[in-house]
């Protein structure tokens, strides 16, 4: 802008008007904010008038023309070397951040082994690029005596009190998934175990918003060729049958975890839909579906995991599909991601009313 406002006044009438300070401290003044590339672009505006000005103006001359452009050339290898140096300090302090926030996550969310019964499985989990902030996006893969569990929340917010929300929803999840046998019990211990982290959060500093909801979806797949499904407000899973991506709905859509006041009527059961042999189950976080490319368009999720094939193991899957999510956002995710993927492997035959169930969303 500067450079602008200096180029109208040596063009203008009033060129008499000494501008030749102003263009020297541009460098300098747009290495506080612009960084190295923004610096030489302000260096390469404020020349460009600098030697028009001289030019329409007859001025070679004289030596202030000369000052102005060895003073605008120092100004301007000093400015770049300092932005490049603040750039390349923050850029560091920035990684060391992530990379603290990328270990305290791991502790929080162990791998997902490549087995556990009747499924192969993989776990994926992709910080956003817009921040360091520890992330609320949760997971978890067991082999119980019912079957395989898993669980993929999302808790409102970043940071400290979202990993606290986050830790209290997985522990509950991690101890009744092995003891109680119905499904809609497990998510509501989750329930209760995110009702007491909120009032302890809240007890503990009674100016602090607390976390307040979580999205969760709790799935499972016994030795039957179905999977059951309790979702409270948390994006469908994806299945992937026979060529083809659909999203497993739920029948009453229910709320979050920690808003049990808009529940109207809870799931007797958990709703069941046919995962035979050979089907791929995809459960993810709303960073998937969110994610934008610069046009504003959605992450086509269905599309994308048919492109991404399903011949592919569990890992190399997700790893394709990581891919095409960077490809898309331009390696920009604005937020978090995570995602877990499980294969049916062959096993028991499925009962007779399994097929008289359709897939959510046919």
């Amino acid at each position: 802008m500067i450079v602008s406002l200096g180029l109208g006044v040596e063009l203008s009438p009033g060129h008499m008007v000494y501008t030749g300070p102003l263009l020297t401290a541009m460098p300098a003044l747009a290495s506080l904010t612009m960084g190295p590339k923004g610096t030489l672009a302000a260096a390469a505006g404020a020349l460009a008038v600098t030697v028009i000005s001289a030019t329409l103006h007859g001025a070679w001359s004289a030596e202030v023309v000369y000052s102005n452009i060895l003073g605008l050339l120092v100004v301007s290898v000093a400015s770049v070397t300092t932005s490049r140096a603040m750039h390349s300090r923050r850029q560091r302090e920035l990684d060391q951040i992530r990379r603290i926030a990328a270990a305290a996550q791991s502790v929080l969310l162990r791998p997902v082994p490549a087995r556990l019964g009747p499924v192969r499985a993989a776990s994926m989990y992709l910080a956003a690029e817009t921040g360091a902030q520890i992330g609320g996006d949760l997971y978890e893969v067991v082999h119980t005596r019912y079957g395989v569990r898993m669980i993929v929340g999302d808790v409102r917010g970043k940071g400290l009190p979202a990993v606290r929300s986050a830790a209290a929803v997985l522990g509950a999840f991690r101890e009744s998934a092995h003891y109680d046998d119905d499904l809609t019990e497990v998510m509501n211990h989750c329930a209760a175990a995110l009702r007491r982290e909120s009032s302890a959060a809240e007890a503990a500093d009674p100016g602090q918003e607390g976390e307040c909801f979580v999205t969760a979806l709790v799935a499972q797949v016994p030795d039957a060729h179905v999977v059951q499904v309790v979702n409270r407000g948390h994006p469908p899973p994806m299945l992937m049958h026979g060529g083809g991506v659909r999203a497993l709905m739920p029948a009453a859509p229910q709320p979050p975890l920690g808003m049990e006041e808009f529940l109207a009527d809870p799931p007797a059961h958990p709703e069941s839909f046919p995962f035979v042999p050979g089907d791929r189950l995809l459960l993810h976080t709303d960073g998937v579906v969110e994610a934008r490319n610069s046009a504003n368009d959605f992450f086509a999720l269905p599309e994308h995991m048919e492109g991404a094939g399903h011949g592919f193991p569990p890992r190399e899957f997700l790893e394709r599909l990581h891919r095409r999510l960077v490809v898309h956002t331009d390696n920009r995710l604005m937020d978090d991601v995570a995602m877990v993927v499980v294969d049916r492997l062959g096993g028991h035959t499925a009962p007779d009313d399994v097929g008289a169930r359709p897939h959510a969303g046919a």
